[in-house]
């Protein structure tokens, strides 16, 4: 089973965008080394402890500073912007990298109505998702003689694209184009169950794809003893909080209690979005990753670890390659 990473150039308290975007680099590099499959980039607008925002980017300053590693986006929200520019973004990236650019689309829109006004775009392109990325597909495929539109770069490279989704929408809309499907369970698993059942039981091969191929999103902090994983978990949790209350930031410091930086009345609701989770020294993530393999049978495990200390967020993806590789 392939294992990945996903990661949002976060920027922690004390550091900036331009470190944070280093970090990713240096992040990307080491995970190569570790033999994850593909190191993942994500589309958030308006928010100042991420420095993704502009997502192709950053794909292809990572793709740069890498040899082997797929690098791509998990994902591009589509709904900001025309499929034909999307289309000649990767496929440029494709054009330069060859075989190691990925594709992942959102219906989401990244951010709120005050973004979608800057963006000049409008929440009503959420609608026309199923036929913007059918277009998005054409664009990338086989050259099309007669066509009025065609991407250059783009047509013939073939970028792979994964539909992202936290709800059962992307699993059908996945199913029925023959395309694999990654769910975002480590912040929104609430659909998680179904999701996974749906998009396997009508999944249709497609000139897109054969067989289906489900990725699974996974919350990961690994260290050397549980509580020093606990302690390092509070960062991300303190960052959810203060998002759901409409306070985002930078990502904090850990703290030793978590009860005095997190509202009790909020607490309930982040345990519950982060609940797809192996967090703990190196047994208890392995035991947890396989609960959660045996429960949701991925085809693909995509994680997620925003440590505030980089040693510490390097040591935790490492300890979890490990892990993954060493399965019978």
């Amino acid at each position: 089973m392939e294992f990945s990473i996903l990661d949002l150039a976060v920027v922690a308290e004390g550091s900036d965008a331009r470190r944070a975007i280093a970090n990713s680099v240096a992040l990307a590099q080491a995970a190569e080394g570790w033999g994850y499959s593909r190191f993942w980039l994500a589309e958030h607008h308006n928010m100042p402890g991420i420095a993704s925002a502009a997502t192709a980017v950053l794909i292809g300053h990572v793709a740069d500073h890498t040899q082997t590693i797929r690098v791509g986006a998990g994902g591009v929200m589509l709904p900001n912007h025309a499929p034909l520019a999307i289309a000649e973004q990767f496929g440029t990236l494709a054009t330069i990298h060859s075989d190691r650019i990925d594709l992942g689309l959102g219906r989401a829109p990244g951010g709120d109505g005050a973004v979608m006004h800057a963006l000049r775009r409008s929440m009503q392109r959420n609608e026309d998702f199923p036929n913007d990325v059918v277009e998005l597909l054409r664009y990338l495929g086989s050259p099309r003689p007669g066509a009025p539109v065609a991407a250059h770069p783009g047509e013939g490279t073939n970028v792979p694209v994964w539909i992202l989704g936290s709800s059962l929408y992307g699993a059908s809309l996945a199913a029925v184009l023959g395309l694999p499907y990654a769910f975002a369970s480590h912040f929104a698993p609430g659909d998680l169950d179904q999701a996974a059942q749906l998009y396997r039981e009508r999944f249709e091969p497609t000139e897109f794809g054969q067989k289906p191929r489900f990725m699974l999103a996974v919350n990961v902090i690994a260290a050397e003893t549980d509580a020093e994983a606990q302690r390092l978990r509070t960062s991300q949790m303190i960052s959810f909080a203060r998002l759901r209350t409409g306070m985002p930031g930078l990502l904090p410091p850990p703290v030793d209690d978590i009860h005095e930086a997190v509202p009790a009345h909020i607490l309930p609701t982040v345990e519950q979005a982060l609940s797809v989770s192996a967090v703990g020294a190196p047994a208890t993530v392995a035991a947890r990753l396989e609960e959660l393999i045996a429960r949701y049978r991925p085809d693909e495990l995509i994680l997620v670890g925003n440590i505030h200390d980089q040693a510490a967020r390097h040591r935790s993806f490492a300890i979890a390659a490990e892990i993954l590789r060493g399965r019978a």
